[in-house]
């Protein structure tokens, strides 16, 4: 992990970060705020990947689908070809709610020959603080933090499970899928469920950026930023995120790493004006309705910022089993919203 270089998925519940190779590097799960079941960004080898793992001579490209918030990545040797399409399911479920579990599919889509991949599955639950244990049931593989046995991830995968944990070579000859879920799964899924996903995935996003204005310059830049403005939105609230990452410096070695997965006041009234004059105005009045709950009592202030589930009591947790981003965050106190470890969380999980 050289540099930033990610991809965002989301699904206005919870994010990812995906890097430009393909592998999975940061998701807090079941919603924006949880702790973090995958944050290899904070800690290289502890902090917990799902990454996959090709030959040299292959080339790897990624690029969003167009106009959607799926992220393809694509593995060519030449003559043996496939893809990722990852993404986090959400779609019109009935008037008014729409389908957004705290899940990920990564859909494997085979294009040519006979490609070989191996992967790393190694989730670390609960900000990678104790160890966690991964287990092979019959129709999943289990993981369980060992400090906290309520806390598990589930992962439902087409491929051999056995080769899957050991990180043993697989040959790609049809379509395969991996989901990665916070809760276990009622119904077993399949490769053509979850192909029914990304479409209705894909057919919500095209919808929501139908529904957006077109500009004549710079439109595809415009757009690819609204779709991640959109993303930085909580549904449950109608709160705005700063950011879906914690614990990252603004500057290498210096020490403003703040947690910004939280609603600060003014930036959010920024990103919802944009939004809102690109024709979205749904995310307008979700965030004026969090902005009227939140209407301070007599003599109390309006805070510069809120948690996203409207909590005012904002309580500092420090990482400091992580060596943070590159390892080089210092120890020195600044504000109090610093931290003299390494790597600071205000995850309300803690609290």
């Amino acid at each position: 992990m050289d540099n930033l270089n990610y991809g965002i998925i989301g699904n206005c519940r919870s994010a990812a970060l995906i890097s430009d190779t393909g592998s999975l590097d940061w998701c807090c799960l079941p919603e924006f705020d949880s702790s973090s079941v995958f944050a290899r960004i904070l800690d290289e080898e502890n902090g917990g990947r799902f990454e996959i793992l090709v030959k040299y001579n292959y080339e790897i490209t990624q690029a969003y689908e167009k106009n959607t918030s799926i992220l393809i990545t694509r593995y060519s040797d030449g003559e043996n070809v496939f893809e990722i399409h990852d993404f986090m399911p959400r779609y019109y479920k009935i008037k008014g709610h729409y389908n957004s579990p705290p899940e990920i599919v990564r859909y494997f889509k085979h294009i040519s020959g006979k490609p070989r991949f191996s992967v790393r599955y190694d989730p670390r639950l609960e900000y990678a603080k104790g160890k966690t244990n991964t287990h092979i049931k019959e129709n999943f593989i289990v993981s369980v933090a060992q400090q906290q046995k309520y806390d598990t991830l589930f992962c439902y995968t087409s491929f051999n499970k056995k080769d899957v944990v050991e990180g043993k070579e697989i040959e790609l000859t049809a379509d395969g899928y991996f989901l990665i879920c916070y809760n276990e799964k009622l119904l077993k899924p399949s490769t053509d469920k979850l192909l029914l996903e990304l479409e209705r995935t894909k057919i919500y996003w095209l919808d929501w950026v139908d529904r957006t204005p077109t500009y004549k310059k710079f439109n595809d830049q415009i757009i690819r930023s609204a779709l991640t403005l959109k993303m930085l939105t909580y549904d449950k609230s109608g709160a705005v995120l700063a950011a879906i990452t914690t614990s990252l410096p603004e500057t290498i070695g210096e020490v403003r790493n703040w947690d910004y997965r939280f609603c600060w006041i003014r930036d959010a009234s920024m990103v919802i004006k944009v939004v809102s004059e690109l024709g979205h105005k749904n995310s307008a009045k979700r965030f004026l309705r969090f902005i009227i709950d939140l209407m301070p009592d007599k003599d109390e202030k309006l805070q510069i910022m809120y948690g996203i589930n409207k909590e005012k009591k904002l309580t500092e947790k420090t990482l400091d089993h992580l060596e943070g981003y590159k390892a080089q965050a210092q120890f020195e106190w600044v504000t109090p919203l610093t931290s003299k470890n390494r790597t600071t969380s205000m995850g309300f999980s803690w609290m």
